[in-house]
């Protein structure tokens, strides 16, 4: 089976990683009560950690390293696609290179801290998505022009961009009621213009 590479904003994996994990982290607090016995409070679930680990291998590794260096410095959170695990918005928490750089060939490490409910993020917001043709804040006003697509069981946000041929970060973008791109429901309407 063949599969899509993984993306990041702009920068597209020339093959995907090796490795790639999620940890999921809760929060707890230890509250001690008489004769050395505790309670457990449960304090939330906290940010998805998404890490991997692979090479670029070729005569131009070292730039693809360094492409993917310039993006990790930008300052932004963005969409992370992954061909397998959901589609996340996530800040690029670290990279490193895991031996001396070669010209030819790169080892690498990655960690992204999942964005949650959109906070900290400037394309996704907790308003509500506005109405065809209505001015104001969210989205930018739509037009008689405007193109929507209604969801049907078994969508992903991904497969609906790709299908009308519209960047996901656009498609995330045009849709801040969506604070999660990983979570649509049938009959919702995703706007892609």
């Amino acid at each position: 089976m063949l599969l899509s590479p993984m993306r990041f904003k702009n920068f597209v994996w020339p093959h995907n990683p090796r490795v790639y994990s999620i940890a999921f982290e809760r929060k707890l607090a230890a509250h001690k009560i008489p004769f050395g016995l505790h309670y457990l409070q449960s304090l939330g679930q906290t940010r998805r950690v998404l890490r991997g680990e692979g090479e670029f291998a070729g005569e131009d590794a070292y730039d693809t390293f360094k492409t993917l260096a310039t993006v990790f410095y930008e300052e932004t959170p963005g969409v992370l696609v992954h061909p397998v695990w959901m589609t996340t918005t996530a800040w690029f928490a670290a990279l490193e290179l895991r031996q001396a750089p070669r010209r030819d060939y790169v080892a690498y490490s990655f960690e992204f801290w999942e964005v949650e409910g959109g906070a900290g993020t400037p394309t996704l917001s907790t308003r509500p998505l506005e109405q065809p043709g209505t001015e104001g804040g969210g989205a930018p006003a739509a037009g008689a022009d405007a193109q929507y697509h209604v969801v049907v069981r078994g969508d992903t946000l991904w497969e609906i961009a790709r299908r009308y041929g519209v960047a996901l970060e656009r498609v995330v973008e045009l849709n801040p009621s969506i604070r999660n791109p990983n979570l649509i429901y049938p009959g919702q309407k995703v706007r892609l213009t």
